[in-house]
C-alpha cells in the first residue's frame, strides 16, 4: 500500500485502474442537475451527456462532479451533478470549488512564462542565478548541465519527488524550503538532482516546487498573490485561488474530498503548500476560461496572458509529448493540450483542441481509478461532434452463454502491470473489471475462455493450467498483446484458515512495522528485500494501522513473472485485519527466499 501522491496522467486522459478498496453506499443521484445561469435555456435541458454522467456516477458511487464544455471558443455547458459529500448535504453547482491537483502546474506555468516575457528570467539560464532564499544543491550531475526553467516546466531538470500527499488540515504544514530540503514537518524527501539535467524525462512535482520558490524570489510576492494578479484576475478566473490553507469564506464553497473507497478525507481535504504543483482551488468553468486563453494565445487573439510566440513555445513538445506545463497529443490541426490532476480525494482532467476552439474540464470529489473520466470525455466528444478527438463507440457483441460455475474460475486479482492490480468479478453471464471495488469495464463471453469488452477493441483470453486453475490471461488491444498474471482470489467476509506457517506471519508483522516507520528502523530490519527498503525509506503510515493479521490464503506464483520493487515474487500470502469494524485484506508479496517485497491493503 503506497502513499497517495498528487496525480499526473502521462497521457492525460488515460486513467488506470488500481488496487480495489472498500465499497460505500450509492449516493442519491435523483436530485436535479444544477446548471449555470450563464448558459442559454436550450442548453439546460438534459442531454445525452447528462444522462451518461448521472448513470456512471451511480455506477462508480462518485458523490459529486462538475463539468464545463467549450464549443466554438465559448463555454456552452457548465453544470454540477450530485453532492458535495456522500451524505447528500448540499448539491454540487457550477461554482463549487474543487482542488485541481496537477492541473495547477499548467496554470502556474503561465505565471512563470510571463516572467520570461518580462525579462525577469530566461528559459534556459541556471535557476540558481535568480534563486535567493534557497539554491538547487550542486553535485556531479550539475557540473556541466544546470537546472533551467525550461527543464522545470517540462520535467526534464533531473529533479526528484514525483508528487505530494498533502497535509491534514489540523496538522503542521511545512514551508516551501522545508519541503525542498525534506525537513520536518515535510512528508516527502528532499528535492535533488539525480540525473543530468535535460538528458531524460521524468515527472517531478518537486521541480514545480523549485519553480514556486523561484517565482517568489524573483517577484518578492507571495505565490498566491502573484498568480492572482498575473493570471487569475486577467483571465476572470473569479472563483479560483492558490491560497493554502484556504480562507474561511472560500472554504464554505468547497466540495468534500473522498478517497478511492469513498470514505471522507479527514478534515474534508488536505492542504498543499506545494501550490504550483498541486495547490489550485478552482472550478471547471474557470479552468475552461484558462484553456480558451491558451487557444486564443496560439491563434494570436486577445484574451491571453502570453504572447502568441510564447504560447506556441508552451505548446511545443520538449520531450515525451510534454510542452511547457501541458501535455500534448495529436498532430497539426488535431493537436490537443491538457493535464490531469489528483489531490487527496479529488480528481480532475482538462483537454482542449489547440486550434478547434473546443474542450472539456471535468472535476470530481473522489479519487477514482476507473475509466470514468475518460468515458465522460468520450461522451462529450460524441455529443459535440469533435473531429480532433479519437472517439470510441459501444461495440455490439454476441455473447455465448456461460453457467456461473464456468465463470467462477476467472474471478480473481491480477497484476495488470508492475504494482498495478486489477480485479475481475463474474456476474450475470459477464465478467467485470473492478476498480476501487466498484464495477468498471464489462466483458462478454465469446468462447469458454475468451471475453470481449463492450466498449472497445479489447479481449481477455484466460489460461487454465493442467489442473484447471487459471494462472492469468492474455490481454489483446488492437495489435498489442501481453500476458497478465494472476495474483490470487477475491475475498468476501473474514473467514480465516489455519496458518501453515505462524512463524512466517511473525516475520511479516515485524517487516510491516519497520516499513511503516522507514528510516533506520527499516534499514536494519531483516526479512525485507533491498528494493523495498529503498521504496519505503520514508515510511508508510497505512502499514502502521494494521493491528492484527489472520491467515486466509497463500498462492504459489513462481514463474508468473510478477515483480515488485525489483524482486521476483514467488508467493503471495493474504491475511485479514479487522480495525475499527472495517475489514482489510493485507496482501504480502514474498520472494523465493521469503523476503517481503511489497504489501497491498485492499477492502474487497
Amino acid at each position: 500500500m503506497k502513499k497517495k501522491y498528487t496525480f499526473v496522467l502521462l497521457t492525460f486522459l488515460a486513467l488506470p485502474g488500481l488496487a480495489q478498496q472498500k465499497s460505500a453506499p450509492v449516493p442519491n443521484t435523483k436530485s436535479p442537475v444544477r446548471s449555470s445561469s450563464t448558459v442559454q435555456k436550450s442548453e439546460i435541458a438534459v442531454d445525452s451527456v447528462d444522462t451518461f454522467i448521472m448513470s456512471i456516477m451511480k455506477k462508480r458511487q462518485v458523490p459529486g462532479l462538475s463539468i464545463a464544455v467549450i464549443q466554438d471558443g465559448k463555454i456552452v455547458k457548465a453544470k454540477g451533478y450530485g453532492f458535495i459529500d456522500k451524505t447528500n448535504s448540499a448539491p454540487v453547482t457550477e461554482t463549487t470549488l474543487f482542488q485541481a491537483g496537477s492541473i495547477s502546474k499548467s496554470v502556474a506555468a503561465v505565471g512563470a512564462l510571463h516572467l520570461v516575457e518580462k525579462d525577469k528570467i530566461q528559459l534556459d539560464e541556471d535557476v540558481n542565478i535568480k534563486l535567493r532564499s534557497w539554491k538547487v544543491p550542486e553535485n556531479d550531475f550539475t557540473k556541466d548541465k544546470k537546472v533551467t526553467l525550461r527543464g522545470l516546466l517540462s520535467h526534464t531538470a533531473g529533479l526528484t519527488v514525483h508528487g505530494f500527499p498533502g497535509y491534514e488540515a489540523t496538522g503542521a504544514v511545512p514551508s516551501v524550503i522545508q519541503i525542498l530540503d525534506g525537513k520536518a514537518p515535510a512528508n516527502t524527501q528532499a528535492v535533488r538532482v539525480d540525473y543530468i539535467p535535460g538528458s531524460q524525462w521524468r515527472y517531478s512535482g518537486g521541480g514545480y516546487t523549485v519553480m514556486q520558490q523561484l517565482m517568489l524570489d524573483i517577484t518578492g510576492k507571495s505565490f498566491p498573490n502573484y498568480m492572482q494578479e498575473t493570471v487569475l484576475n486577467p483571465l476572470k478566473m473569479d472563483k479560483s485561488t492558490f491560497e493554502q490553507p484556504l480562507p474561511a469564506e472560500k472554504a464554505k464553497l468547497t466540495a468534500t474530498a473522498h478517497s478511492a473507497d469513498r470514505s471522507v478525507v479527514d478534515g474534508r481535504w488536505h492542504i498543499y503548500p506545494e501550490m504550483a504543483a498541486a495547490g489550485l482551488w478552482t472550478t471547471p468553468t474557470d479552468l475552461a476560461k484558462f484553456a480558451i486563453s491558451i487557444q486564443h494565445g496560439f491563434a494570436g487573439k486577445p484574451g491571453s496572458v502570453l504572447s502568441q510566440s510564447m504560447t506556441r513555445q508552451m505548446l511545443t513538445d520538449q520531450k515525451n509529448n510534454d510542452g511547457l506545463g501541458v501535455f500534448l497529443q495529436g498532430e497539426g490541426a488535431d493537436m490537443r493540450f491538457g493535464h490531469g490532476g489528483r489531490d487527496e480525494g479529488f480528481d480532475a482532467v482538462l483537454t482542449a483542441g489547440v486550434q478547434k476552439g473546443q474542450g472539456v474540464v471535468i472535476m470530481i470529489n473522489a479519487n477514482d481509478n476507473s475509466r470514468m473520466v475518460n468515458q465522460i470525455v468520450n461522451a462529450v466528444a460524441l455529443q459535440y461532434g469533435w473531429t480532433w478527438y479519437p472517439v470510441s463507440k459501444p461495440i455490439a457483441r454476441i455473447a455465448q452463454h456461460q453457467e456461473p460455475a464456468q465463470l467462477a474460475p476467472f474471478e480473481g486479482r491480477y497484476e495488470l502491470e508492475n504494482n498495478h492490480m486489477i480485479a475481475i468479478q463474474a456476474k450475470n453471464n459477464r465478467l467485470f473489471s473492478l476498480s476501487d471495488g466498484f464495477p468498471d469495464e464489462e466483458f462478454v463471453p465469446l468462447s469458454a475462455t475468451q471475453f470481449a469488452s463492450v466498449d472497445r477493441d479489447l479481449f481477455l483470453t484466460f489460461s487454465p493450467d493442467g489442473k484447471g486453475q487459471v494462472t492469468g490471461f492474455t490481454l489483446k488491444e488492437g495489435s498489442e498483446e501481453r500476458n497478465i498474471p494472476r495474483i490470487g482470489p477475491l475475498f468476501t467476509g473474514s473467514t480465516t484458515a489455519p496458518d501453515p506457517d505462524p512463524e512466517r506471519m511473525k516475520r511479516i508483522e515485524s517487516a510491516l512495522k519497520a516499513m511503516s516507520k522507514g528510516g533506520d528502523d527499516l534499514k536494519e530490519a531483516p526479512g525485507i528485500a533491498t528494493g523495498t527498503k529503498e521504496a519505503f525509506v520514508h515510511g508508510n503510515g497505512d502499514l502502521g494501522k494494521i493491528k492484527t493479521l489472520r491467515f486466509m490464503h497463500s498462492e504459489n506464483v513462481a514463474g508468473r513473472k510478477i515483480q515488485r520493487h525489483g524482486s521476483d515474487v514467488s508467493e503471495i500470502v493474504t491475511y485479514v485485519s479487522d480495525n475499527n469494524d472495517t475489514i482489510r485484506y493485507v496482501i504480502i508479496h514474498l520472494t523465493a527466499e521469503g523476503l517481503v517485497t511489497d504489501c497491498d491493503i485492499v477492502s474487497n
